[in-house]
């Protein structure tokens, strides 16, 4: 109840009226029926916009540490995820991936819009990031199409480290439906996993324009503290070589399938993401 109150009535218009988000390709989300819409990841203010141009509502998943604040502020905050949406997640335990593509799958299985961001974190530079192979797993076993929805300039609306920015107009575009019934069964085969999540993030590529990155945003966002401790460096570099053209199904990255085959379980978006990362959230809720 308390979702669409806030979509309609207190917090949707509002947004509406001061930053003009715009829609395309809306007609290719389902009127009912569960499906997966796999985005790309620019800013926290990304979960605001993209079901606000959309009639139907859309479940994301947001660290548990948001559920459990003691008083004021932290009734505020669960009061307010709740309300908007948000199911909690432990990112912590050793059973996270799982415990993510569960909760996915419980939502869809009640016929609900999952949202997830198949970078795992948001884009550190505005450039697109090396998918994780968590909600290729979760569109196999779910056996649902796959939107995949470009949001364009939250970074602007809202940048990484900042609760504003400048005003501008977000756009959301949303791609016709992905089928992946012909790797029926095939959940447990990690090639097929990245062939599969290679093609979303190729799609994501196409939609929003960005340029992409063949690394983990969370890699390079690691590599960058390192620098800046004086541990290691160029962070730089690295996005700089692994920048290319993704093309679907072409194995780009089979060499680093050993040792990435534990990074890619985690449930892309599900478990790494920061849709409640830091203090924004918190000014969000507690404003």
């Amino acid at each position: 109840m308390f979702y669409w109150l806030l979509k309609w009535v207190l917090l949707g218009p509002l947004l509406k009226s001061i930053f003009r988000p715009s829609v395309e390709g809306a007609q290719h989300v389902p009127d009912e029926g569960p499906a997966i819409l796999a985005s790309n990841h620019l800013s926290y203010s990304d979960w605001l916009f993209m079901p606000l141009v959309i009639t139907r509502r859309v479940t994301f998943v947001a660290k548990a540490e948001y559920f459990t604040g003691t008083g004021v502020k932290g009734t505020l905050q669960r009061w307010f995820f709740k309300g908007a949406g948000q199911v909690p997640i432990d990112r912590s335990s050793a059973s996270a991936a799982a415990g993510a593509i569960a909760t996915g799958l419980r939502i869809l299985a009640n016929g609900e819009l999952f949202g997830i961001y198949p970078e795992g974190t948001r884009s550190p530079d505005g450039r697109l990031y090396k998918g994780k192979t968590g909600v290729a797993r979760m569109v196999l076993e779910a056996k649902v199409p796959l939107i995949p929805v470009a949001v364009i300039g939250t970074d602007e609306v809202a940048p990484p480290g900042k609760i504003f920015g400048r005003m501008a107009h977000p756009h959301v575009r949303f791609g016709e439906p992905m089928d992946f019934s012909r790797y029926e069964g095939m959940e447990n085969d990690r090639f097929i996993l990245r062939s599969i999540t290679d093609e979303i993030m190729y799609e994501l590529m196409l939609l929003s324009g960005q340029e992409y990155v063949d690394v983990y945003a969370s890699s390079l966002k690691d590599r960058v503290t390192q620098k800046a401790k004086g541990i290691g460096g160029g962070a730089a570099a690295l996005a700089s070589t692994a920048a290319h053209k993704l093309v679907p199904g072409s194995g780009a990255d089979s060499g680093d399938h050993s040792k990435n085959s534990n990074t890619d379980s985690i449930a892309a978006g599900a478990v790494d993401q920061d849709v409640v990362e830091a203090d924004t959230q918190s000014t969000v809720a507690s404003g």
